[in-house]
């Protein structure tokens, strides 16, 4: 289920970031598909950088 969340919410946002970033950028359309590779990316950078980071709490700071 948190891998369908994550996808969700970052394909909402990257297609939100395309289309304002489209909209400011003259002479540029709002293309959907580039929006949707962007955002499987961005899930799979997440899933990776959760992986990276320990979980574990530090003995010694």
């Amino acid at each position: 289920m948190r891998f369908f969340w994550t996808f969700l919410w970052s394909f909402l946002l990257v297609q939100m970031l395309s289309y304002v970033v489209s909209s400011m950028t003259p002479g540029a359309e709002f293309d959907f598909i580039p929006g949707a590779i962007v955002s499987v990316g961005v899930t799979v950078l997440i899933f990776i950088a959760a992986a990276v980071i320990p979980n574990e709490p530090v003995e010694n700071h």
